[in-house]
C-alpha cells in the first residue's frame, strides 16, 4: 500500500463526515423515539435534536460544539505493506481535518492545560486477518459523556442483578449532564483497560442490530428497559427515551475477577469508517 496521499484525503474526509452526519443507525433511532415519545418536552427536545442534525449534515457544520477528542481504530490485514508511519500520517491528517473544516480543537496537556505541541488523536492498531487492506474508523469522543465513564472490579461471584444495578447508576449519575438520550457500550471481562476499550468498541457497532449473542442480546434489552424508565428523557426534560440503545462486547477473564466498564455516549454518537484495498 504505497497511495499516501489517497490515505490522507479519505481520512481527511472520514473526519469532517464524523463530524457534520450522525450515522443512520443513530439518526434511525432518534427517528423512532421522536415518534414513540410521550412526553411533550421529550418530543420536543427530540424534534430540536433531529432537526440540529439535519442543519449540520446541509450546512457542513459541527453536530456539537464538542467536537470531540479524536480516537482512531485502526485494522490491518496481514497482507499490508507500507512506506509510511502510518500511525504519524493519520493523526497529523486528522488534525490537518480539524483545522481545514474549523473544528475546534479541544486537546491539551493534562496537566499544564495549555496546547500541546504534538497530535494527541487516540490510537488503537489491531491486525485483522478476516480483511485485506486497512480500515480506518474516526471516532470523535465527546467528554460531557466521557467523563461519565465508569468502571467496577467485581467479585467473580456477583448476581447478574448487581452488575445491571451497577450499570444502572451510572445512568443516573451521568443524568442529563451527558446529553441524553444516550447509547452505551458495556465492556465485560478481560483486564481492567481492556473492559475499558470493549466499552467503546461496543458503540462502533451498528445499534439498530441485536447482539450475536442471545445471552447479550437479552440483557441489553432488559437494561434499556430499565434505562428508559428512570424518567430523565432527552437533555433531561423526562419521558420514556432516555436511551437509544445499549451494546455490550465481553470477553474471558481471570477466575478471580469480573471488570465491567460503562462508557456513555450522548446522542451525538460520531463515527465513520473508510477501507483501502492494498
Amino acid at each position: 500500500m504505497k497511495n499516501l496521499k489517497l490515505i490522507q484525503e479519505k481520512v481527511r474526509q472520514a473526519t469532517a463526515t464524523a463530524s457534520f452526519q450522525l450515522p443512520k443507525d443513530v439518526a434511525e433511532l432518534l427517528k423512532r423515539g421522536y415518534r414513540l415519545a410521550k412526553d411533550k418536552r421529550a418530543r420536543l427536545a427530540l424534534g430540536w435534536i433531529i432537526e440540529n442534525a439535519k442543519i449540520a449534515r446541509k450546512e457542513k457544520l459541527a453536530l456539537c460544539q464538542d467536537t470531540g477528542l479524536p480516537v482512531i481504530f485502526i485494522e490491518a490485514g496481514r497482507d499490508i505493506r507500507l512506506s509510511f508511519d502510518l500511525i504519524d500520517t493519520i493523526k497529523r491528517t486528522v488534525e490537518n481535518s480539524y483545522k481545514g473544516n474549523y473544528l475546534r480543537n479541544s486537546l491539551v496537556d493534562p496537566l499544564s492545560r495549555v496546547k500541546p505541541g504534538y497530535q494527541g488523536a487516540v490510537t488503537h492498531l489491531e491486525f485483522n486477518s478476516k480483511i485485506k487492506g486497512l480500515r480506518v474508523t474516526l471516532f470523535p469522543k465527546g467528554f460531557g459523556s466521557e467523563n461519565k465513564t465508569k468502571l467496577k472490579m467485581f467479585n467473580p461471584t456477583v448476581r447478574i442483578r448487581d452488575i445491571e444495578n451497577f450499570i444502572i447508576d451510572s445512568v443516573l449519575d451521568a443524568g442529563p449532564e451527558a446529553c441524553p438520550p444516550f447509547i452505551l457500550g458495556i465492556g465485560i471481562g478481560g483486564t481492567s483497560d481492556y473492559a475499558l476499550l470493549l466499552a467503546k468498541k461496543a458503540l462502533l457497532e451498528d445499534i439498530t442490530k441485536p447482539n450475536k449473542d442471545t445471552s447479550l442480546a437479552r440483557l441489553e434489552r432488559r437494561l434499556l428497559k430499565r434505562i428508559n424508565s428512570l424518567n430523565i428523557g432527552p437533555m433531561g426534560f423526562g419521558g420514556n427515551a432516555t436511551a437509544l440503545a445499549v451494546k455490550i462486547r465481553k470477553s474471558p477473564t481471570h477466575i478471580a475477577g469480573l471488570p465491567i466498564a460503562v462508557n456513555i455516549s450522548c446522542w451525538a454518537l460520531r463515527r465513520a469508517t473508510v477501507e483501502f484495498k492494498s
